[in-house]
């Protein structure tokens, strides 16, 4: 019914930069909340970073001041632009979204399939 698509993943140099994108489609009315989390090698999976409807956002404390997101309400799409990557910023990064498929109806959590983030020089 619904599909995130991810883009944007790759290898980086510390200190450099990318910009994650990830996409919602199918059958949508309407999004809560998106947001991006992000999952290292032995570690559980940990929220990064999220946005409401209304532009709201919030950080964990370790990407604030160097990770932006941003959506696209008309698009439903979110961005993630990480500057100043650290080799710990080094994860699988995945995007969610929290979708209602009626005017009413109860909302669900989506997710993408992750895309991978390396920082190492």
């Amino acid at each position: 019914q619904v599909q995130l698509v991810e883009s944007g993943g790759g290898l980086v140099q510390p200190g450099g930069s990318l910009r994650l994108s990830c996409d919602a489609s199918g059958r949508i009315f309407s999004i809560n909340t998106m947001g991006w989390y992000r999952q290292a090698p032995g570690k559980e999976r940990e929220l990064v970073a999220v946005v409401t409807s209304d532009g709201s956002t919030n950080y964990d404390y370790s990407v604030k001041g160097r990770f932006t997101i941003s959506r696209d309400n008309a698009k439903n799409t979110v961005d993630l632009q990480m500057n100043s990557l650290k080799p710990e910023d080094t994860a699988v990064y995945y995007c969610y979204a929290d979708i209602r498929h009626y005017y009413g109806g109860s909302y669900y959590v989506y997710w993408g399939q992750g895309t991978q983030v390396t920082v190492s020089s």
